[in-house]
């Protein structure tokens, strides 16, 4: 066995553990410098022996705590195995850190990253990008792409932010993966699951339009929307019944449709490759498509014009409901009475100007009587604007009224020959 070999026997030895790992900590505390004493606390009896074979000098077996100047324990491995303490720890390994050296190589490269950062127009053009850039610095976040050897995906969402900055007004939608390759060069760069440049593009995107960055794929979707890149134009879709419209194609298609009553679902890509034109003065939105269902099959072509959020509104849910509003039209909305219902009722009213229907106390507390199935109100209370007293007796009374259990008053609106939709020809 070499000496080297040797050295390392010795010095990997249970006597040894505890005493090179307090003598590791130090060095890589202090930048590898041999100053200060270490210790032991309630040492066993080999590593009592190992101190007294170092030192030289002797140990009370009921002692509790061991120090030994770190000096000594380098002068003891230099003269036993002919190299530093420093030599021995290494040839353990694993190699020493020494913490100063790496905090001060860490913030020069997050400020070099930085600096990178500014360099883009975008930084001058626009405060949402310079809170962007300072939330990353803050929140650890270029921290931890430097530790993972990521910084490369930082300029890659520059270059995502620049290329949607500077795309004329008006330029058709960009499929995702295009926009992926025209800036990363890999298609699937940007796709969900694809580690953090989609997060961190999605994060300046928010910022952008002053909100937080939500979860899930239907509102990470939305907010690539927003910013005319279609994520997957097929699977995004919306619910109607009886939206005539104008516009070859599409158009043609919903107006065939409401002649016969008939529900139809319309993706975002139709959406996007056969524009439509909706002139209708109001169009009613409910959320459980059960309601359109019966609609539908009651009231056929004498139901009004519906569109329905299923739940949570898609991306091609929201596009269609800009468009009508943009063209002039009234949306009307009706969901559950529970808090999430609530909270939807409220974004609808801010984002288009809905109009809250049979959504009033009275309506909360007739819903109330007529449901059997009682079930309990759960989540985070909301405000009720164009009702106040409808969130103070949700509170008092700690009940949902889901949508369909009031189906029957809906359909009764509804009803009327006065709601019949307007055909309009393709």
């Amino acid at each position: 066995m070499t000496k080297a070999a040797e050295t390392y026997e010795r010095y990997r030895g249970p006597e040894f553990r505890r005493l090179l790992a307090a003598a590791r900590r130090s060095l890589e505390r202090n930048g590898g410098e041999i100053e200060g004493s270490i210790g032991l606390t309630n040492p066993t009896t080999a590593e009592r022996n190992a101190v007294i074979g170092i030192t030289g000098t002797y140990r009370s077996p009921d002692i509790r705590r061991i120090t030994i100047p770190l000096a000594a324990l380098e002068e003891s491995i230099r003269n036993v195995a002919g190299m530093s303490l420093r030599d021995v720890l290494e040839r353990i390994g694993p190699e020493l850190r020494f913490r100063a050296d790496e905090r001060t190589t860490l913030e020069q490269a997050r400020q070099r990253i930085l600096a990178e950062g500014e360099t883009s127009p975008l930084h001058t053009e626009h405060s949402w990008y310079q809170q962007w850039l300072a939330g990353l610095a803050s929140d650890g976040t270029i921290t931890g792409l430097i530790n993972k050897k990521d910084t490369h995906l930082l300029s890659q969402a520059v270059r995502v932010l620049e290329f949607l900055n500077s795309r004329p007004s008006g330029s058709p939608p960009v499929m995702l993966p295009s926009l992926a390759d025209a800036t990363t060069g890999d298609t699937k760069a940007l796709n969900p699951g694809r580690g953090s440049l989609p997060t961190l593009v999605l994060r300046a995107l928010a910022m952008a339009r002053g909100m937080p960055l939500e979860s899930g794929a239907e509102a990470r979707r939305e907010l690539w929307d927003a910013f005319d890149v279609i994520v997957d134009d097929l699977a995004s879709r919306v619910l109607v019944l009886n939206l005539p419209a104008t516009g070859q194609g599409l158009g043609q298609w919903l107006s065939d449709a409401a002649r016969y009553g008939t529900p139809f679902h319309i993706t975002l890509h139709q959406l996007i490759t056969l524009p439509i034109t909706v002139n209708l003065p109001t169009v009613y939105v409910c959320e459980n498509p059960a309601v359109l269902r019966r609609a539908a099959g009651e009231l056929g072509a004498s139901s009004p014009p519906l569109i329905c959020a299923e739940g949570r509104p898609s991306t091609a849910f929201h596009r269609l409901a800009r468009l009508i509003v943009d063209n002039g039209g009234l949306l009307r909305y009706h969901g559950d009475f529970d808090w999430p219902g609530i909270a939807m009722t409220n974004a609808l009213r801010t984002r288009y100007g809905a109009e809250p229907w049979r959504m009033s106390s009275a309506d909360y507390l007739n819903g109330v009587r007529a449901d059997i199935d009682h079930v309990p109100l759960d989540g985070k209370p909301q405000d009720t604007l164009w009702d106040p007293r409808l969130a103070e007796t949700m509170a008092r009374e700690k009940l949902a009224v889901y949508e369909e259990a009031v189906a029957d008053n809906l359909l009764k609106d509804w009803a009327p020959a006065a709601h019949r939709p307007t055909e309009v020809s393709g």
